[in-house]
């Protein structure tokens, strides 16, 4: 779709200030944005990760959805990451707190992939393509 110029994907998280020192560490970079209410990573030329409060996106959604509260520390999006080293980012995100959900292993569908969670319960996956000769 090349009608869609940037994406940024908007986590919901428990405690912005924990996550947005967790993101820090997992990227090796400083957020672009850290205000009250959103902190925002720039990670590629157009794709951001953004981190917003349970309890700000809940003034925004009322009623109308369950309160983000209750998905604490249940999986609910994952984040797909490929990357130039996936032993690196391995190490860096056991250093980082990450918790291990799975060890780098070659997968059914071709990539070569380990799986953590953040500290509110989204998978993380870094991934590497296999290098065909």
């Amino acid at each position: 779709m090349k009608h869609i110029g940037l994406i940024e994907t908007i986590l919901y998280v428990n405690d912005q200030q924990a996550s947005a020192e967790f993101y820090s560490k997992l990227f090796r970079q400083n957020p672009d944005l850290n205000v009250p209410g959103m902190t925002e990573f720039k990670l590629a030329e157009n794709c951001k990760l953004g981190l917003m409060p349970n309890k700000g996106i809940a003034k925004i959604l009322s009623a109308n959805t369950p309160h983000p509260d209750q998905g604490n520390g249940i999986p609910r999006c994952e984040l797909y990451f490929y990357v130039e080293s996936i032993e690196l980012e391995f190490e860096n995100a056991i250093k980082s707190g990450a918790k291990l959900i799975s060890p780098i292993e070659d997968r059914d569908w071709g990539d070569k992939v380990c799986y953590f969670s953040d500290i509110d319960g989204h998978i993380i996956a870094f991934a590497k393509k296999p290098i065909h000769k």
